[in-house]
Protein backbone atom coordinates (compact mmCIF):
# COMPACT_ATOMS: atom_id res chain seq x y z
CA UNK A 1 0.00 0.00 0.00
CA UNK A 2 2.76 2.37 0.59
CA UNK A 3 4.50 1.87 -2.14
CA UNK A 4 1.32 2.32 -4.19
CA UNK A 5 1.05 5.82 -2.91
CA UNK A 6 4.82 6.67 -3.26
CA UNK A 7 4.12 5.69 -6.72
CA UNK A 8 0.95 7.80 -7.40
CA UNK A 9 2.32 11.21 -5.84
CA UNK A 10 5.95 10.50 -7.38
CA UNK A 11 4.34 10.05 -11.38
CA UNK A 12 1.81 12.63 -10.34
CA UNK A 13 4.81 15.21 -9.62
CA UNK A 14 7.06 13.76 -12.40
CA UNK A 15 5.13 14.08 -15.27
CA UNK A 16 3.03 17.49 -14.18
CA UNK A 17 3.09 19.77 -16.77
CA UNK A 18 4.20 17.20 -19.68
CA UNK A 19 0.41 15.26 -19.49
CA UNK A 20 -2.53 16.55 -19.61
CA UNK A 21 -3.74 16.91 -15.89
CA UNK A 22 -6.79 14.39 -16.42
CA UNK A 23 -4.83 11.92 -18.10
CA UNK A 24 -2.05 12.06 -15.54
CA UNK A 25 -4.37 11.71 -12.88
CA UNK A 26 -6.35 9.11 -14.14
CA UNK A 27 -3.03 7.12 -14.98
CA UNK A 28 -1.32 7.79 -11.63
CA UNK A 29 -5.00 5.86 -9.84
CA UNK A 30 -4.75 3.36 -12.28
CA UNK A 31 -0.99 2.30 -11.70
CA UNK A 32 -1.87 3.09 -7.58
CA UNK A 33 -4.73 0.24 -7.99
CA UNK A 34 -2.81 -1.86 -10.11
CA UNK A 35 0.24 -1.95 -7.47
CA UNK A 36 -1.95 -2.41 -4.59
CA UNK A 37 -4.00 -5.75 -5.53
CA UNK A 38 -0.67 -7.36 -6.67
CA UNK A 39 0.90 -6.49 -3.87
CA UNK A 40 -1.65 -6.84 -1.12
CA UNK A 41 -0.99 -9.15 1.64
CA UNK A 42 -1.29 -12.78 2.04
CA UNK A 43 -1.77 -14.46 5.46
CA UNK A 44 1.25 -16.46 4.55
CA UNK A 45 4.80 -16.97 5.80
CA UNK A 46 7.84 -14.75 4.60
CA UNK A 47 8.71 -16.74 0.83
CA UNK A 48 12.51 -17.02 1.39
CA UNK A 49 14.40 -15.90 -1.86
CA UNK A 50 16.50 -18.54 -1.86
CA UNK A 51 13.12 -20.92 -1.95
CA UNK A 52 11.96 -18.39 -5.30
CA UNK A 53 15.26 -18.89 -6.61
CA UNK A 54 15.11 -23.00 -6.63
CA UNK A 55 11.95 -23.35 -8.48
CA UNK A 56 12.92 -20.66 -11.18
CA UNK A 57 12.72 -21.77 -14.30
CA UNK A 58 15.55 -19.15 -15.08
CA UNK A 59 17.65 -21.51 -12.73
CA UNK A 60 19.06 -23.61 -15.60
CA UNK A 61 20.82 -20.85 -17.10
CA UNK A 62 24.37 -20.87 -16.69
CA UNK A 63 25.20 -18.83 -13.43
CA UNK A 64 28.32 -17.06 -14.69
CA UNK A 65 26.67 -15.89 -18.33
CA UNK A 66 23.83 -14.91 -15.98
CA UNK A 67 25.80 -12.89 -13.20
CA UNK A 68 28.32 -11.36 -15.73
CA UNK A 69 25.71 -10.01 -18.03
CA UNK A 70 23.39 -8.78 -15.15
CA UNK A 71 26.71 -6.86 -14.21
CA UNK A 72 27.42 -5.39 -17.16
CA UNK A 73 23.71 -4.33 -17.93
CA UNK A 74 24.00 -2.44 -14.39
CA UNK A 75 26.70 -0.68 -15.65
CA UNK A 76 25.40 0.17 -19.01
CA UNK A 77 22.29 1.19 -16.53
CA UNK A 78 24.54 3.49 -14.24
CA UNK A 79 26.77 5.13 -16.85
CA UNK A 80 23.67 5.63 -19.01
CA UNK A 81 22.56 9.40 -20.09
CA UNK A 82 19.04 8.59 -20.71
CA UNK A 83 16.24 7.91 -18.69
CA UNK A 84 14.77 4.91 -21.58
CA UNK A 85 17.64 2.67 -20.51
CA UNK A 86 16.66 2.33 -16.82
CA UNK A 87 13.21 1.89 -18.09
CA UNK A 88 13.71 -0.79 -20.31
CA UNK A 89 16.07 -2.87 -18.14
CA UNK A 90 12.98 -2.82 -15.54
CA UNK A 91 10.54 -4.12 -18.18
CA UNK A 92 12.68 -6.52 -19.44
CA UNK A 93 13.65 -8.07 -16.43
CA UNK A 94 10.08 -7.75 -14.83
CA UNK A 95 8.73 -10.19 -17.79
CA UNK A 96 12.45 -12.46 -17.43
CA UNK A 97 11.27 -13.14 -13.76
CA UNK A 98 7.47 -13.56 -14.71
CA UNK A 99 6.93 -14.96 -17.91
CA UNK A 100 10.95 -17.11 -18.38
CA UNK A 101 11.38 -17.72 -14.40
CA UNK A 102 7.78 -18.63 -13.88
CA UNK A 103 7.51 -16.29 -10.79
CA UNK A 104 4.02 -14.90 -9.54
CA UNK A 105 3.76 -11.27 -10.58
CA UNK A 106 2.98 -10.92 -6.76
CA UNK A 107 5.91 -12.48 -5.11
CA UNK A 108 7.66 -10.38 -7.48
CA UNK A 109 6.39 -7.01 -6.43
CA UNK A 110 7.17 -8.09 -3.18
CA UNK A 111 10.54 -8.34 -3.42
CA UNK A 112 11.05 -5.13 -5.09
CA UNK A 113 8.77 -3.45 -2.63
CA UNK A 114 10.93 -2.42 -0.15
CA UNK A 115 14.09 -1.17 -2.43
CA UNK A 116 11.39 0.48 -4.72
CA UNK A 117 9.93 2.91 -1.94
CA UNK A 118 13.04 3.68 -0.83
CA UNK A 119 14.02 5.09 -4.28
CA UNK A 120 10.88 6.90 -4.88
CA UNK A 121 11.36 8.63 -1.04
CA UNK A 122 14.59 9.98 -2.36
CA UNK A 123 12.93 10.35 -6.16
CA UNK A 124 10.52 13.20 -3.99
CA UNK A 125 13.28 14.86 -1.92
CA UNK A 126 15.03 15.01 -5.36
CA UNK A 127 12.36 16.43 -7.15
CA UNK A 128 11.24 19.20 -4.55
CA UNK A 129 13.08 22.11 -3.92
CA UNK A 130 12.11 24.55 -0.59
CA UNK A 131 12.16 28.48 -1.24
CA UNK A 132 10.62 31.18 0.70
CA UNK A 133 8.59 32.56 -2.97
CA UNK A 134 7.04 30.36 -5.63
CA UNK A 135 8.70 29.02 -8.70
CA UNK A 136 8.60 26.37 -11.12
CA UNK A 137 5.84 24.40 -12.34
CA UNK A 138 4.01 22.96 -9.45
CA UNK A 139 3.78 24.90 -5.72
CA UNK A 140 2.90 23.59 -2.83
CA UNK A 141 2.71 25.76 0.12
CA UNK A 142 3.44 24.79 3.71
CA UNK A 143 3.80 27.35 6.47
CA UNK A 144 5.65 29.87 5.37
CA UNK A 145 7.27 28.27 2.83
CA UNK A 146 6.58 26.94 -0.71
CA UNK A 147 7.62 23.57 -2.00
CA UNK A 148 8.17 23.96 -5.74
CA UNK A 149 8.96 21.54 -8.39
CA UNK A 150 10.84 22.75 -11.59
CA UNK A 151 11.23 21.08 -14.98
CA UNK A 152 15.05 20.86 -14.32
CA UNK A 153 14.26 18.42 -11.65
CA UNK A 154 12.00 16.68 -13.04
CA UNK A 155 15.05 16.11 -15.75
CA UNK A 156 17.09 15.43 -13.29
CA UNK A 157 14.62 13.19 -10.85
CA UNK A 158 13.71 10.86 -14.00
CA UNK A 159 17.52 9.85 -14.56
CA UNK A 160 18.57 9.57 -10.95
CA UNK A 161 15.54 7.14 -10.72
CA UNK A 162 15.26 5.56 -13.71
CA UNK A 163 19.02 4.25 -13.38
CA UNK A 164 18.40 3.69 -9.95
CA UNK A 165 15.40 1.56 -10.84
CA UNK A 166 17.40 -0.85 -13.67
CA UNK A 167 20.11 -1.37 -11.60
CA UNK A 168 18.08 -2.70 -8.74
CA UNK A 169 15.35 -4.66 -11.45
CA UNK A 170 18.94 -6.57 -12.21
CA UNK A 171 19.97 -7.12 -8.52
CA UNK A 172 16.32 -8.45 -8.19
CA UNK A 173 16.93 -10.97 -10.91
CA UNK A 174 19.59 -12.18 -10.39
CA UNK A 175 18.73 -13.02 -6.70
CA UNK A 176 15.43 -14.59 -7.98
CA UNK A 177 16.41 -16.80 -10.22
CA UNK A 178 20.22 -17.75 -8.94
CA UNK A 179 20.06 -19.50 -5.64
CA UNK A 180 23.02 -18.61 -2.99
CA UNK A 181 25.46 -21.37 -3.43
CA UNK A 182 25.80 -20.61 -7.54
CA UNK A 183 26.42 -17.05 -6.94
CA UNK A 184 29.12 -17.99 -4.73
CA UNK A 185 30.55 -20.83 -7.07
CA UNK A 186 30.72 -17.44 -9.26
CA UNK A 187 32.75 -15.85 -7.49
CA UNK A 188 34.31 -18.24 -6.45
CA UNK A 189 35.93 -18.50 -10.03
CA UNK A 190 35.97 -14.99 -9.69
CA UNK A 191 39.23 -15.10 -7.31
CA UNK A 192 36.93 -13.79 -4.98
CA UNK A 193 38.85 -13.67 -1.34
CA UNK A 194 37.34 -16.35 0.45
CA UNK A 195 37.01 -14.43 3.65
CA UNK A 196 34.29 -11.77 1.78
CA UNK A 197 32.31 -15.30 0.38
CA UNK A 198 32.28 -17.09 3.68
CA UNK A 199 31.31 -13.52 5.41
CA UNK A 200 28.43 -13.48 2.47
CA UNK A 201 26.28 -16.83 3.38
CA UNK A 202 26.65 -16.65 6.89
CA UNK A 203 24.97 -12.96 6.64
CA UNK A 204 22.46 -14.15 3.94
CA UNK A 205 22.08 -17.47 6.04
CA UNK A 206 21.14 -15.60 9.24
CA UNK A 207 19.05 -13.17 7.79
CA UNK A 208 16.79 -15.83 7.31
CA UNK A 209 17.23 -17.79 10.52
CA UNK A 210 16.18 -14.72 12.68
CA UNK A 211 13.39 -13.70 10.28
CA UNK A 212 11.76 -16.95 10.87
CA UNK A 213 12.58 -16.77 14.60
CA UNK A 214 11.16 -13.61 14.82
CA UNK A 215 7.87 -15.04 12.88
CA UNK A 216 7.70 -17.71 15.37
CA UNK A 217 8.02 -15.34 18.06
CA UNK A 218 5.64 -12.89 17.44
CA UNK A 219 2.92 -15.87 16.34
CA UNK A 220 3.64 -17.16 19.64
CA UNK A 221 3.06 -13.59 21.21
CA UNK A 222 -0.40 -13.04 19.33
CA UNK A 223 -1.68 -16.59 20.13
CA UNK A 224 -1.72 -15.06 23.46
CA UNK A 225 -3.01 -11.80 22.88
CA UNK A 226 0.25 -9.86 23.54
CA UNK A 227 -0.68 -7.02 20.89
CA UNK A 228 -4.35 -6.86 22.38
CA UNK A 229 -3.30 -2.91 23.42
CA UNK A 230 -0.48 -0.41 23.30
CA UNK A 231 1.20 -0.97 26.25
CA UNK A 232 0.88 -5.08 26.04
CA UNK A 233 2.28 -4.27 22.20
CA UNK A 234 5.15 -2.31 23.87
CA UNK A 235 5.94 -4.94 26.13
CA UNK A 236 5.64 -7.71 23.99
CA UNK A 237 7.81 -6.30 21.19
CA UNK A 238 11.10 -5.58 23.97
CA UNK A 239 10.71 -9.28 24.82
CA UNK A 240 10.74 -10.28 21.18
CA UNK A 241 13.92 -8.66 20.56
CA UNK A 242 15.42 -9.66 23.64
CA UNK A 243 14.73 -13.27 23.15
CA UNK A 244 15.77 -12.56 19.32
CA UNK A 245 19.04 -11.86 20.80
CA UNK A 246 19.92 -14.33 23.24
CA UNK A 247 18.38 -16.87 20.37
CA UNK A 248 20.81 -15.36 17.71
CA UNK A 249 24.41 -15.15 19.93
CA UNK A 250 22.97 -19.11 20.70
CA UNK A 251 22.40 -20.45 16.78
CA UNK A 252 25.88 -18.57 16.27
CA UNK A 253 27.79 -20.83 18.62
CA UNK A 254 25.58 -23.73 17.24
CA UNK A 255 26.92 -23.18 14.33
CA UNK A 256 30.20 -22.39 14.56
CA UNK A 257 30.66 -25.68 16.93
CA UNK A 258 29.03 -27.43 13.69
CA UNK A 259 31.66 -26.13 11.06
CA UNK A 260 34.47 -26.68 13.46
CA UNK A 261 33.38 -30.24 14.05
CA UNK A 262 33.42 -30.69 10.37
CA UNK A 263 37.13 -29.59 9.87
CA UNK A 264 36.19 -25.80 8.94
CA UNK A 265 39.24 -24.14 7.68
CA UNK A 266 38.12 -20.97 5.41
CA UNK A 267 36.11 -21.77 3.05
CA UNK A 268 32.46 -23.19 2.35
CA UNK A 269 32.23 -25.40 -0.02
CA UNK A 270 28.80 -26.50 -2.54
CA UNK A 271 28.16 -29.05 -4.51
CA UNK A 272 28.11 -27.33 -7.70
CA UNK A 273 25.46 -28.41 -10.55
CA UNK A 274 27.04 -28.46 -14.25
CA UNK A 275 25.17 -25.99 -16.59
CA UNK A 276 26.25 -25.46 -20.27
CA UNK A 277 26.24 -22.15 -21.86
CA UNK A 278 23.51 -22.92 -24.78
CA UNK A 279 23.06 -20.56 -27.69
CA UNK A 280 19.82 -19.42 -26.96
CA UNK A 281 21.61 -17.92 -23.61
CA UNK A 282 24.15 -16.33 -25.18
CA UNK A 283 21.84 -14.77 -28.01
CA UNK A 284 19.73 -13.18 -25.41
CA UNK A 285 21.86 -11.96 -23.65
CA UNK A 286 24.29 -10.16 -26.10
CA UNK A 287 20.61 -8.70 -27.92
CA UNK A 288 20.15 -7.14 -24.20
CA UNK A 289 23.66 -5.47 -23.61
CA UNK A 290 23.21 -4.60 -27.83
CA UNK A 291 19.79 -2.71 -26.80
CA UNK A 292 21.15 -1.32 -23.63
CA UNK A 293 24.18 -0.16 -25.36
CA UNK A 294 22.65 1.26 -28.16
CA UNK A 295 20.01 3.39 -25.67
CA UNK A 296 22.94 4.61 -23.40
CA UNK A 297 25.00 5.69 -26.64
CA UNK A 298 22.21 7.05 -28.52
CA UNK A 299 19.53 8.84 -26.05
CA UNK A 300 16.46 8.90 -27.60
Amino acid sequence: MITSILTMVFVFCLFFGKLPQPLLAAICVVMGVFLARVSRHKHTRVLSIDIIAQVSRLRQVNPVLKFWTLLALIIICVASGSPFTGVFLLAVMLCLAVFAGGLSLHDYVNTLALPVSFLLIGGLALLFDAAPEPAGILSLRVLKWWINVSAASQTQTALIVSRALGAVSCLSLLSVTTPMPDIIGTLRRARCPELIIDLMYLIYRYIFILMSLSHDMHDAATSRLGFREYRTSLRATGKIYANLLARSYQFAGKNFDAMESRCYDTGIRFLQRRTDVTFPHVFVSVSLLSVSLFLCLFPL
